[in-house]
């Protein structure tokens, strides 16, 4: 084999195995990827039940039900749809009615979210650049909150 077949050899070799690891790579982190949905793009898409996901909006007014062992359910809404969220374990200090809310977990067959963590808006300018662009989308954004 001349020199210049060695390298072609070589480097396509190399290149074979290059994309060989950015395939595993990629292939692993399926699994960990986490979109942020609105209430309204979960109504309109219908995603498969048990997809992971990161749920956000505002806590709807009069929803937030707490009972024993620190079970509590709430309604997410932007608007013009509305998730009825589960949680188990303490919610965050800043956690009321009518707030900014991320909650990261599982759509269940029924329509309904199963929330691992939940994150309540920082103070009162602060709202995730996501729940922010869902509200404005809904016509549901507040004037004077501020997405940082």
């Amino acid at each position: 084999m001349t020199r210049k077949g060695r390298r072609l050899v070589l480097i396509s070799s190399a290149l074979g195995v290059l994309g060989l690891a950015a395939g595993l790579v990629l292939y692993a982190l399926t699994d960990t990827i986490v979109f942020f949905r609105s209430p309204s793009d979960i109504a309109a898409q219908h995603p498969a039940p048990g997809t992971r996901l990161r749920l956000g909006g505002l806590v709807k007014d009069g929803s937030v039900v707490k009972t024993d062992n620190a079970h509590v359910r709430f309604t997410v809404t932007d608007g013009p749809a509305d998730v009825t969220v589960a949680y188990i374990g303490l919610l965050p200090d800043l956690f009321r009615e009518g707030q900014g809310v991320v909650t990261e977990g599982v759509l269940l067959p029924d329509g309904s979210f199963q929330a691992d963590s939940v994150l309540a808006k920082h103070d009162e300018k602060y709202m995730p650049k996501e729940v922010a662009d869902a509200l404005k989308k809904s016509g549901h954004w507040k004037e004077g909150e501020g997405a940082q």
